[in-house]
């Protein structure tokens, strides 16, 4: 079941329970009073405005974090090959330990830290200790003459690019949602959908229509919300896509 039959299946369900309420209501208690429409549509104006701020805030932010996570990975994966062509340059036997770390990394990245990204799960120490050995293996290396020396120089810099682009990765990927956001975002999300029953007027298909679209915007609104918590995964799903094109340069 993907996400698209999952978020359907959340609004379809709470439209049908607020519709199924909002029914019941108009018909039980015959909600015809039209004359608490002014006070109430004051508090719903206040309520729904700074929800969908909140709603609106929360959104853009996990947006920009996905969209950080692509960029920081695109990043580590280009200062890895950059470390790799650098390190190409060194002397025996740094260089193929260079290029054996930088291909062993890569391949760590893919096949396991990627997959615990997914899930919201730490990830193993592998990936750093391979960057440790690397930057032992760059640090203790004997250049033959300035062309050498430079090309040290510039392994070790693109190296700290990928210690800093690593660091930026694991972050993206327990970050999420705040449990005191989640809290405001549901709350906000009962009351304003709650306060259309508190409107009245003599027809009932025209109230049952505004109920549902408010609880179907504000559910969906909510899915995304959880969809994109984790970067890696749900509908944002950063993919290791320059890993993979790093790989094939790495060879």
């Amino acid at each position: 079941m993907n996400i698209y039959t999952i978020g359907l299946l959340w609004v379809l369900g709470a439209s049908a329970v607020a519709a199924t309420i909002a029914v019941v209501l108009q018909t039980k208690f015959g909600w015809d009073d039209e004359r608490n429409n002014s006070s109430a549509g004051s508090v719903f104006a206040v309520v729904g405005g700074l929800h969908a701020v909140l709603v609106a805030f929360v959104l853009i932010s996990l947006f920009d974090a996905a969209a950080k996570a692509r960029s920081d990975s695109a990043e580590e994966a280009n200062a890895l090959v950059a470390v790799h062509w650098a390190g190409s340059s060194l002397p025996e036997p740094t260089k193929d330990l260079v290029k054996e770390l930088s291909r062993s990394y890569a391949a760590t990245v893919l096949n396991e830290e990627w997959p615990r990204l997914r899930e919201g799960e730490p990830v193993a120490t592998s990936g750093a200790l391979t960057l440790e050995r690397l930057k032992n293996v760059i640090a203790e290396a004997k250049p033959d003459g300035d062309w050498q020396e430079s090309r040290q120089a510039e392994a070790a810099n693109q190296l700290w690019q990928v210690y800093q682009s690593r660091q930026a990765r694991l972050e993206a990927a327990g970050k999420g949602v705040n449990s005191v956001v989640w809290f405001a975002l549901i709350i906000g999300g009962i009351m304003s959908v709650s306060f259309p029953y508190l409107f009245g007027g003599p027809n009932l298909i025209p109230h049952v229509i505004i109920v549902v679209a408010l609880t179907a915007t504000i559910t969906l609104l909510l899915f995304a919300i959880s969809q994109m918590e984790n970067p890696f995964s749900g509908g944002a799903q950063v993919n290791p896509d320059a890993f993979r094109a790093a790989t094939e340069r790495l060879l």
